[in-house]
């Protein structure tokens, strides 16, 4: 299955469901999510997997519906106060072959209507890879800095995101040169795209080009996790 962009069907199928996020409207509305938005995605994910190997052999394209690249649209709800169930964007994440879930290192792509955004980096890994990741950036300060301050890195994505602490974590020294980043509970960066691109044949070049100015960051993460990249 070749890509050629999102349908206009995929967008106007979750502005619809934001409208009826409920199971029965869902259930009636089944065969268009599977036609407008599982196959456009599955057939980006293949198109994505060669452009993906230039950038890094160990990060996976998996077009799978069922424990593939591709989120699946079903909310996870019981700590959320938001109980509808149905989430109102399209994900996608590529991550790294020795990952088994979201928190791993990965490249993403964020599609809904009005809002498309893709890049690379880590999302609230778990206690001792959040504290190896943190201990890398002090150790080799200057490592952190050729990562996240490239001419082609600064272009693009302007600067590391991630929710951060309010004080420094416990062992860390509130005068290091690098406190506001290792304050970080993820560390990411991201690049806004927009709907009309998203609809584009060429959206899986523009992604590819945003994880080839990535991959300082994802290789410098890996390395801090003893992964190989």
């Amino acid at each position: 299955m070749s890509f050629e962009g999102l349908p206009a069907g995929y967008f106007k199928f979750f502005k619809e469901l934001a409208s009826n996020n409920n199971r029965e409207w869902f259930e009636d509305n089944k065969p268009r999510f599977r036609r407008d938005v599982q196959e456009p995605l599955v057939a980006f994910v293949e198109a994505m997997g060669p452009r993906l190997k230039k950038v890094s052999k160990h990060f996976v394209a998996d077009p799978r519906l069922n424990g593939g690249s591709i989120f699946r649209i079903y909310k996870d709800v019981r700590f959320s106060k938001d109980k509808t169930p149905y989430k109102t964007h399209g994900g996608v994440q590529f991550r790294h072959a020795r990952g088994k879930d979201a928190h791993a290192p990965g490249f993403y792509v964020h599609i809904a209507p009005g809002e498309v955004f893709y890049g690379g980096g880590i999302w609230m890994p778990p206690s001792d890879a959040l504290l190896a990741v943190r201990e890398a950036i002090r150790d080799d300060s200057a490592a952190w800095k050729k990562a996240t301050t490239g001419a082609a890195f600064r272009k693009r994505f302007k600067t590391i995101r991630g929710d951060q602490l309010t004080r420094p974590p416990r062992g860390f020294d509130a005068e290091d040169p690098n406190i506001d980043d290792l304050k970080r509970k993820s560390f990411f960066a991201m690049q806004e795209g927009t709907q009309k691109e998203a609809q584009s044949a060429s959206f899986p070049d523009a992604v590819a080009a945003a994880m080839t100015d990535a991959a300082p960051l994802m290789k410098f993460l890996c390395k801090a996790l003893g992964a190989p990249f």
